[in-house]
């Protein structure tokens, strides 16, 4: 009883390391394929940008959140489609300086 516990505590081991080995091949195939899920070299900034950016479309692209943003902005819903996309140019703000190295 003691050795088919032992062997099992063994594979069960074997079996975490090639699930994590698993999900960080899925994660590298998700990040080359899709921009907005960041890489290693993502930076804080970047980040922000892309959430914000897939933020601002999903409610441009609903017209039911555009009519809710729309109502609780008391702005027409034309006017919050354009400053919504407006606000995807620079969602938020200037990059900052980068560090020469």
């Amino acid at each position: 009883a003691v050795a088919e516990n032992e062997s099992i505590e063994a594979t069960g081991a074997m079996a975490s390391a090639a699930d994590r080995f698993n999900i960080n091949s899925q994660l590298e195939h998700l990040q080359s394929r899709y921009v907005g899920t960041g890489h290693a070299d993502t930076n804080r900034f970047e980040w922000a940008v892309n959430i914000h950016r897939d933020s601002y479309a999903a409610y441009v692209g609903r017209p039911t959140m555009l009519q809710y943003f729309a109502v609780a902005e008391n702005e027409s819903i034309g006017r919050v489609r354009y400053n919504m996309m407006q606000k995807m140019l620079l969602p938020c703000g200037l990059p900052p300086e980068r560090e020469e190295e």
